[in-house]
């Protein structure tokens, strides 16, 4: 959607909210026809339509991103289908025609967001609606800093504050960082602020966040706990690139009265109806598991296994957990790799990949554990004690899988490493043992190891537990090289992408380019060349 169609957007919402019988003297109708202030105030819909929207929206067109780009680099999924005859973001073949889908998704988020503020200031004037908005800039951070950690710079604080020459400039990737922080910090402010309130009070506030929240249902403390999480979570994405405010901005989120997401019942998960996913992977055929996580816990022998992938009907490999290995040959594609393993994601809180009752994972109470146990491995203060944190992320994690009863062996396990990958249809994809690409990190914790080494047992059991959130998953991949991965055999970027460095980020599309946003300036921040091989700002390892 390009910027020129707000207005058109906007009018929109005021057709809709027209459309729903309400007027423009709607608080004296309501109070006189409807018997009350808890008749007037459960309305809201010309707020409520395009909150909704904007959360259903982050799982918009799923296949072309982040299912084509971020989950297949996360390592969590992989495809048997030859898209554009095999050559294609897979093989390192950059794809604009699904690429620029990243910031599409996040100006039809924007532009609803646009939709609300003008919806307020026309249909529902004089009305306070500081959770809400609290909310919605809570999942415009969410929106943001994933097309930040896919491209860099981004349109973000002069989204609506185009130049005279209708030119809308960049903020550079760390400069984005530190508006996300400072906007988590405030909505977590406001969230806390309306929630301490009587009942009696900013009663259309909490009832328009109610109807709209596909989340928490109206509960601002949880949505002020899940600001608090992310900012820990983008706190500790800072920690190579900015030491000092990674430091600071991490120990602000762990003193903070919000709290973190460190219990399941808090996990922050959107109800989606159906997810995207349920027909890429069950009807079309076109996702599978990945080879690195399945090596991971074949190796370990996780319980989890059995929640997050369905055995192989493939002859060769009946029965068996096999996941098709990321950028080679696909030989016949479907017909050679189709009856591999497909992912499932059967939680004990719903299935996520449900078609009728689907979750879009956000935040669960995993990542708070790992986060404090990265941090605690950095010494930030607050952080706590650094197995105890580790131990509990995991425990978490079997609990968020319904696995709890087998954790404690899990834990227990001293030997335990990453399984070999063999691939019966081709043997040149085998990664053998001893493989450099093969990890030797084990699960219990051991005191006696370097920091490094705990450091990839935290992120390697981090990544385990973000499954399936794969643009996580690759963000903090990338961050820290953990966990190790297998590199493509098939590199059709032309010399633009290193094989053993691997994709580093995601160019800009045409479509950017030609826009009227200041692609000159996003390519100078980029400090190297807008392809997937310049790293970004935060990767700096």
């Amino acid at each position: 959607m390009k910027i020129n169609t707000i207005k058109t957007l906007v009018f929109g919402a005021a057709v809709l909210f027209s459309a729903s019988g309400c007027t423009n003297d709607f608080e004296q109708y309501n109070q006189e026809k409807l018997g009350g202030p808890e008749n007037f105030y459960a309305d809201f819909i010309a707020i409520v339509n395009p909150m909704k929207s904007i959360q259903r929206g982050l799982q918009a067109d799923y296949q072309l991103y982040p299912n084509l780009s971020a989950d297949m680099y996360s390592g969590m999924f992989s495809t048997a289908t030859q898209f554009n005859g095999g050559v294609n973001n897979l093989t390192y073949s950059m794809m604009d025609g699904w690429n620029n889908r990243i910031i599409a998704r996040q100006q039809d988020i924007f532009n609803y967001s646009i939709i609300i503020d003008n919806a307020a200031k026309g249909n529902y004037a004089g009305v306070d609606f500081t959770g809400t908005f609290a909310v919605k800039k809570i999942l415009k951070v969410i929106t943001a800093a994933r097309v930040s950690d896919n491209h860099g710079p981004l349109v973000y604080s002069k989204y609506e504050k185009p130049n005279p020459n209708g030119v809308t400039d960049f903020d550079s990737q760390q400069d984005a960082y530190n508006y996300f922080i400072a906007d988590l910090t405030s909505a977590i402010t406001d969230l806390q602020k309306i929630a301490a309130t009587p009942t009696t009070q900013n009663v259309e506030d909490k009832t328009s966040l109610k109807s709209a929240d596909l989340v928490y249902g109206g509960n601002m403390t949880q949505w002020a706990k899940l600001a608090n999480s992310l900012k820990l979570r983008l706190a500790m994405r800072m920690s190579y690139a900015d030491p000092a405010k990674s430091k600071q901005y991490a120990e602000e989120a762990l003193a903070s009265s919000a709290g973190l997401i460190t219990d399941n019942a808090d996990n922050a998960l959107i109800s989606v109806g159906q997810s995207e996913l349920s027909f890429i992977i069950y009807s079309w055929g076109d996702c599978l598991i990945g080879a690195p996580l399945m090596a991971y816990m074949n190796g370990y022998n996780d319980p989890r296994l059995s929640a997050y992938a369905i055995p192989a009907k493939d002859l060769d490999v009946q029965g068996k957990y096999i996941g098709v290995r990321q950028g080679i040959d696909l030989l016949n594609g479907k017909s050679t790799y189709g009856a591999f393993s497909q992912p499932q994601a059967k939680s004990a809180a719903g299935d996520y990949f449900s078609a009728t009752d689907g979750k879009m994972k956000l935040f669960t109470a995993a990542e708070a554990w790992f986060l404090k146990a990265e941090a605690a491995l950095r010494g930030y203060a607050g952080a706590g004690d650094i197995k105890a944190n580790y131990t509990t992320g995991v425990q978490q994690s079997f609990g968020e899988w319904g696995k709890s009863a087998e954790v404690g062996s899990y834990l227990a396990n001293t030997t335990a490493t990453e399984a070999p990958y063999v691939d019966p249809k081709n043997a040149a994809n085998n990664i053998e043992a001893g493989n450099p690409q093969l990890s030797t990190i084990t699960i219990a914790w051991n005191d006696g190891d370097t920091n490094e080494r705990k450091l990839e047992r935290i992120i390697t059991q981090k990544w385990l537990s973000l499954y399936p959130n794969g643009p996580e998953a690759w963000a903090e991949q990338r961050r820290t090289g953990y966990p190790i991965l297998f590199k493509v055999r098939k590199n059709d970027s032309g010399g633009l992408i290193s094989t053993d460095a691997m994709i580093r980020r995601i160019p800009f599309t045409i479509d950017t380019k030609i826009s009227l946003y200041n692609y000159q300036q996003a390519s100078q921040m980029l400090n190297g060349p807008d392809t997937g091989g310049t790293k970004l700002w935060w990767d700096k390892k």
